[in-house]
C-alpha cells in the first residue's frame, strides 16, 4: 500500500511518538515496581476502656477456649479470679510472690471443656524448692466448673531459679500444634552471668515446646522421656511421664542439647503469643540496658532459632560486663529481631497480640504491643518492604500483660489492679 507524502510524514512521526512514549513507560516500570513495595498503612484510633479494677496485681488475662466466654485473670500473689465471678484457683500458700516472681500464668489446653485439666506457671515457695519456677498442671473440681482443686497439682518441670529473682519468663501457651510452649528467663542478674540463654544445655533464656497432653492421644504412644522429665502420674497413664518431646522438636538429636528446646538466645521473654489466624509466634524480649525488641518466627518454622541474647540487645552487638565467660559470639549465627525501641520510648516491653477480632475492622492484622514503663501502646505492620511502628495510646504506668477473649478481643492488665478493654475511639 501506498501513502501520500503528508500522511507518511504523520505516520512516520507517530510511530517515533509512540516509540518514545513506550521507551519511557519501561524505564519507569522498575519504579512504579519498585514503588509497589510499599503500601499504604492506616492505623486505627483505639481507647482503653476501663472494665474492672480492684484486681491484686493482675499480670495475666486468657479465656479457656471452652465456649463459656469466661475471661480469666491471673494475680500475681496466687489467685486466679473469673472476670465478673469468684475465685477459680487459689495456691497463695505455695507461690512466692513480690517483684517479677510469683503465679505468672495460665494456659487452657485444647480439650479443656472434656478434660478440665489446664496449666500454670509460678514461683514456688516451699520449702527446698523456694525461690525456683514451676509449671504444674490442676484440675477442676468435679462439683463447680468455675473452681479448681488446690490439691490436684502435678509438678511437670521445675526451673533452678536459686540465686536471683528476676528474669523468670512466665508465659505458656499452647500453640496452634496442640503442644505447650514455655517462655523461660536467662535466670536472672545483668548481663546473663550463668551464660544460660546460649547454653543449649540450660532450660533458661529459651522458648520451651513440651507434649503435656499426650494422655489423650489414641494409641498412647511410647515415649522416649527427656532428662529433664519429673516422673509423676496422669490418670490417664499412671506410669507414663508427665509430658513427652515432640517428635520434630529442633536439637532432639543433640546429645549436649536439651530436647525441650524449640528457640534460644533469650533474655526475659515475658510475654509471647501466637496469631490465631496464621499461627505465626511473636515473642516480647525484655531487654537490658538499652533496647526492647520483638522477635517473629513464622508458623512454617522448623524452630532453633537463635535470638542473639547475650551476645546482641535488639540488633546490637551486647558489651557483656561478664565476659562471655562460655560463650563464642563470633562463632554464632542470629536471627535478627523485627523491631526494637531504644529506652528514651519505654524500659520494659510488654509483647502483645495480633488483633483478630471483629469489632475494630481498622485494627485487623495489626500487632499491639506496650511499655511497662511509660505506658506506650504501639502498633506494628508490614508496608509490603519493612516493618513500621506508631504509638496508638498510653495506658499510664505499670501496664503488664495483654490478654485475648475467646472472640479475639484484646485486653490490657496493669498492676494497680485494673482491666482494661482495647476498643475503637467513637468520633
Amino acid at each position: 500500500m501506498r501513502f501520500p507524502s503528508h500522511l507518511k510524514a504523520g505516520l512516520l512521526l507517530g510511530l517515533v511518538s509512540t516509540a518514545v512514549i513506550l521507551l519511557v513507560l519501561m524505564t519507569r516500570m522498575p519504579l512504579a515496581a519498585e514503588a509497589s513495595e510499599h503500601q499504604t498503612v492506616s492505623w486505627p484510633s483505639i481507647e482503653l476502656t476501663e472494665i474492672a479494677s480492684g484486681y491484686s496485681s493482675p499480670v495475666h488475662l486468657t479465656h479457656a477456649g471452652d465456649g463459656s466466654g469466661r475471661i480469666f485473670i491471673v494475680e500475681r500473689s496466687g489467685t486466679i479470679k473469673i472476670l465478673g465471678g469468684g475465685t477459680f484457683l487459689d495456691i497463695t500458700g505455695i507461690v512466692k510472690g513480690g517483684g517479677e516472681e510469683g503465679l505468672l500464668s495460665v494456659a487452657f489446653p485444647p480439650g479443656f471443656a472434656n478434660t478440665g485439666r489446664f496449666y500454670v506457671y509460678f514461683t514456688d515457695n516451699r520449702a527446698g524448692n523456694s525461690g525456683n519456677n514451676v509449671l504444674a498442671r490442676f484440675q477442676i473440681s468435679g462439683v463447680d466448673p468455675d473452681a479448681a482443686d488446690p490439691g490436684s497439682e502435678e509438678i511437670l518441670l521445675i526451673f533452678e531459679h536459686p540465686s536471683e529473682t528476676n528474669h523468670n519468663g512466665g508465659q505458656i501457651a499452647f500453640g496452634p500444634d496442640g503442644y505447650l510452649y514455655i517462655g523461660t528467663g536467662d535466670g536472672g542478674g545483668g548481663g546473663d552471668p550463668y551464660e544460660n540463654a546460649q547454653d543449649l544445655s540450660s532450660l533458661l533464656g529459651k522458648i520451651l515446646r513440651i507434649d503435656v497432653e499426650w494422655a489423650s492421644i489414641v494409641p498412647l504412644p511410647t515415649p522416649s522421656p527427656s532428662p529433664h522429665t519429673i516422673f509423676l502420674p496422669l490418670v490417664a497413664n499412671p506410669d507414663g511421664p508427665a509430658y513427652l518431646i515432640p517428635p520434630d522438636n529442633p536439637f532432639i538429636s543433640d546429645g549436649a542439647a536439651a530436647d525441650e528446646i524449640w528457640s534460644y538466645g533469650l533474655r526475659n521473654p515475658w510475654r509471647f503469643s501466637f496469631d490465631r489466624a496464621s499461627g505465626d509466634l511473636w515473642i516480647g524480649d525484655v531487654g537490658q540496658g538499652n533496647w526492647e525488641e520483638i522477635d517473629f518466627q513464622p508458623n512454617a518454622s522448623a524452630g532453633g532459632e537463635n535470638y542473639g541474647w547475650d551476645c546482641r540487645e535488639g540488633a546490637h552487638d551486647y558489651s557483656d560486663p561478664n565476659g562471655d565467660l562460655n560463650v563464642n559470639c563470633s562463632g554464632l549465627t542470629f536471627v535478627d529481631s523485627i523491631h526494637e525501641y531504644n529506652h528514651s520510648l519505654g524500659c520494659s516491653i510488654t509483647g502483645g497480640f495480633v488483633y483478630r477480632g471483629s469489632n475494630i475492622p481498622s485494627l485487623q492484622g495489626i500487632y499491639l504491643y506496650a511499655d511497662y514503663c511509660s505506658g506506650r501502646v504501639w502498633g506494628l505492620q508490614h508496608d509490603g518492604a519493612s516493618w513500621i511502628s506508631t504509638e496508638l495510646r498510653n495506658g499510664g504506668f505499670g501496664l503488664a500483660s495483654f490478654g485475648e477473649d475467646e472472640a479475639g478481643e484484646l485486653y490490657l492488665t496493669r498492676l494497680d489492679g485494673k482491666i482494661f478493654q482495647i476498643v475503637e475511639t467513637v468520633p
